[in-house]
């Protein structure tokens, strides 16, 4: 498959990520926030991960939503224990330290679980060995990373890293550097933004979205029966919110619609988008529309209330049931803190909130506040 290329960024941003320098701190780790289908997860599989190997950096990659029911440290343990297997010398060396004599390297006498965040082998240990082992730096790249914080283990995995960090980048290994993604920046801030958080004080910088660069490959590439204008065409997507998938949506609409004149293909192309973004609001609204009356009601005040929302203050009860007296006036119930727990955890489980293992809250998709507010949904939110 064709993929749109953007190796001039993928170069400078590895190259910057490798740089050792006094004044740099990109070796406390890199944050990189984009939101969700606008190409981030692509140009790091397609784009950076080959231009860090091209500077000479050894990278692990993992997707922290590739599995959503997997333990996001238990995702990142595997990556680096695959990455190990490889090696049947820092193998050896890692059983022997932990006291196994006798080693038989893929067969039963070692066994790669061991290396992990508890008892045995940590996984700073194991990473020393790898650096050692290949003689160049390390490039961790963790997509979705603010996954990480939702569990006890991702914490934990996360501070283990931070460990392997501190000691890769000291003057006996070659270095290790961890590239963070997330959809979400203030989710993604809470990995770097406290005392408490493995990587406090490490960059976090918007990722540069597809520009024109990208619309004029894309229209170069249709085939529709007559050709877009791609000053009009980057218009549409800006007001796609920068998606690739809509603007190809928009083109599969248009592709299969036998008989369409060439004349009106741009106006139907248009058309067409505004179709797919009214269809990807109506089916996140969907899910909205189809809550129950208190679980709507937390959603809503959690929309307006954004970083400051706190569940189960007094303040924040009150909001809820004033909320749900204005919007279900029908409904004989009220909201207390059980109520509130309740509401958030089936807000979880639909996939409509996101929650820290140190119990902060968040909406899963930043743009759900937006839509409810254009939506009306927030007119009686007390703010």
């Amino acid at each position: 498959m064709e993929f749109f290329r953007r190796e001039e960024l993928a170069t400078n941003l590895a190259k910057k990520v490798l740089e050792v320098s006094p004044t740099s701190a990109s070796s406390s780790g890199l944050f990189l926030a984009a939101p969700r289908r606008t190409g981030k997860s692509t140009f790091l599989r397609e784009d950076l991960r080959p231009a860090l190997e091209k500077e000479g950096a050894l990278v692990l990659y993992v997707d922290l939503w590739e599995d959503r029911s997997a333990d996001p440290g238990e995702t990142i343990v595997h990556m680096v224990r695959a990455e190990l297997a490889k090696h049947e010398g820092v193998i050896t060396r890692l059983a022997r330290s932990a006291g196994m004599e006798k080693v038989a390297v893929g067969g039963l006498s070692f066994s790669l679980d061991r290396i992990g965040l508890g008892d045995g082998i940590s996984l700073s240990t194991a990473l020393a060995e790898l650096s050692d082992e290949v003689k160049r730096p390390i490039a961790l790249v963790i997509d979705e990373a603010q996954q990480a914080i939702a569990s006890e283990k991702g914490n934990d995995a996360l501070f283990a890293l931070k460990a392997a960090r501190d000691e890769l980048n000291s003057s006996r290994h070659f270095g290790l550097r961890v590239v963070a993604t997330g959809s979400n920046r203030d989710k993604l801030a809470m990995l770097r933004a406290g005392r408490d958080q493995a990587f406090m004080g490490a960059p976090l910088i918007n990722f540069p979205t597809l520009g024109m660069d990208y619309v004029q490959w894309f229209c170069h590439r249709l085939n529709l029966g007559a050709p877009l204008d791609p000053a009009r065409v980057y218009e549409l997507f800006k007001r796609a919110s920068f998606r690739p998938e809509l603007l190809g949506a928009a083109a599969d609409a248009v592709r299969f619609e036998f008989g369409l004149p060439p004349d009106q293909v741009s106006t139907r192309f248009a058309e067409a988008i505004d179709e797919q973004i009214a269809e990807s609001e109506r089916e996140q609204l969907r899910v909205v529309h189809n809550l129950t009356p208190p679980q709507s009601t937390v959603l809503r005040v959690m929309a307006v209330r954004g970083e400051k929302f706190a569940p189960f203050e007094a303040a924040t009860i009150e909001s809820y049931n004033a909320v749900l007296q204005a919007t279900s006036p029908n409904v004989d119930a009220k909201i207390d803190v059980s109520g509130a727990q309740q509401a958030l955890a089936a807000l979880q489980e639909k996939a409509l909130v996101w929650r820290a293992a140190r119990g902060v809250y968040a909406l899963e998709e930043t743009g759900l506040a937006t839509l409810m507010a254009s939506a009306g949904m927030l007119d009686d939110v007390p703010r």
